[in-house]
């Protein structure tokens, strides 16, 4: 019998009744192929890899990660609710060691999803790996935690939700958003005022293949991780990067995913994109889950699979290069690159527009950030878009300081009595106060 190096918790939810079309990509097909070639293989016949049931996320998991407007019930259904559970009971095996790693192979996927919610953007309503993390830290305390993301699009929702918060490395390995959505991800977006140099873009050029991932994993994401030193590392594990996804423009394979999978050696993965759902799905899955729990995957290949038709050329390898060289420097001295008032006790702005691509919505958002040299500071949104009016959203951080946890209440006492907002959320991580 076969013996998992690393125990490994597999947890399943492909979602039945959630689609946003029957033909749409995002669909329950994308993990029941995916469930039949582990079977077929014999996986869940190592001893070592086990299944486990997802667990259903609460209203105030969500209450604790996002600003869901007009309330949560709202842009949620039941299945939001387990694929978010999904990826807690992941982090519940691991942090309760019941295995060693943990795999959340579910849908619907949410990195899109921003702390800010008005609808469906990027197939994502809310963001189970955030859900995930606030849950982590809200029952098992403080972590320094690096999220690595290797979907095929930027993770635009994760970076916004972890823009201000310093205990919370966003890492993102993606398609060049000049050339895919949502457009964004380049390597001057570096964090807030609170949080500089916690957000890590590597955009990569279309046809980047299996050599190009690995050098900048060795080269960019393995030294970060080193400096960084986090608690606990998630991969936001899509697989759209793969050669035949049907609506992206690179060359990764299976066997390259299973030796970024053996290089970052996350403590948890949670699904994200991928939707190649035959030709790709069950070997990335497959190699992924082996290289997780420390077993030979050199035999996992699609049938299709000829690494001389997707080597890179000298000239991509040349790009990436640079690439890799341009985010180190980000990183190393991100303060070049990104110019704040660093003033305690002073606010940053910023606008955003956002454009909701799946549920056609648009929204107008002004976000305000005090400066706080103690903590990641008190944060506002005031929000209106074409489906809600003017609404704000409060959050007073995870261990907040005693100034802003008072201006975040002052913010809330004016903005009640001003009776200019349709709806305000609060999210108080300090004392455990939520209202939505």
């Amino acid at each position: 019998m076969i013996h998992a190096k690393n125990s490994l918790g597999l947890i399943f939810f492909p979602a039945f009744d959630w689609a946003i079309s029957p033909t749409h990509p995002e669909r329950e097909e994308r993990l029941l192929y995916t469930q039949d070639q582990l079977r077929e293989e014999g996986v869940f016949d190592i001893e070592g890899i086990i299944e486990y049931k997802p667990e259903m996320a609460t209203p105030e998991d969500v209450a604790r990660t996002h600003f869901c407007f007009p309330g949560i019930d709202r842009v949620t259904t039941v299945s939001h609710f387990i694929s978010a559970g999904g990826a807690i009971k992941a982090a519940k095996l691991v942090l309760e060691k019941q295995t060693e790693k943990a795999f959340a192979l579910v849908r619907p996927p949410g990195h899109h999803a921003m702390k800010v919610v008005h609808g469906n953007r990027g197939f994502c309503n809310i963001n189970i790996e955030a859900v995930m993390i606030e849950y982590i830290r809200e029952h098992y305390g403080p972590k320094r935690i690096a999220i690595v993301d290797t979907d095929c699009h930027h993770g635009d929702g994760t970076q916004d939700i972890y823009w201000h918060d310093p205990e919370v490395l966003y890492i993102s390995l993606h398609q060049d958003g000049r050339t895919l959505y949502p457009g964004t991800g380049f390597p001057s977006e570096l964090g807030g005022p609170n949080a500089l140099g916690k957000n890590i873009n590597i955009p990569l050029p279309p046809g980047t293949s299996d050599e190009g991932f690995l050098y900048v994993i060795d080269h960019v994401v393995l030294p970060i991780l080193q400096d960084f030193q986090p608690d606990l590392v998630i991969n936001s594990a899509g697989q759209d990067n793969h050669y035949t996804d049907p609506i992206t423009n690179m060359n990764f394979s299976a066997q390259g995913y299973a030796q970024l999978n053996e290089k970052l050696n996350p403590d948890i993965a949670v699904l994200e994109g991928g939707y190649s759902i035959q030709g790709a799905l069950p070997y990335i899955n497959a190699g992924i889950v082996l290289a997780m729990a420390g077993i030979d995957y050199s035999y996992v290949h699609e049938p299709d699979y000829n690494p001389n038709t997707l080597r890179q050329s000298a000239k991509l390898n040349e790009y990436i290069q640079q690439v890799a060289e341009t985010v180190l420097t980000c990183y190393e001295h991100p303060e070049q690159f990104c110019s704040y008032n660093t003033e305690p006790g002073t606010y940053h702005t910023r606008q955003k527009n956002i454009f909701y691509d799946t549920d056609n919505i648009h929204e107008q958002q002004t976000e305000a950030i005090m400066v706080c040299e103690a903590c990641s500071g008190v944060l506002s949104i005031e929000t209106r878009s074409s489906v809600n009016p003017l609404c704000l959203g409060i959050q007073i951080p995870f261990g907040a300081c005693e100034r802003c946890r008072d201006e975040g209440y002052r913010v809330l006492e004016k903005a009640r009595k001003s009776k200019k907002y349709a709806h305000i959320s609060l999210i108080n991580r300090r004392d455990r106060e939520y209202l939505y």
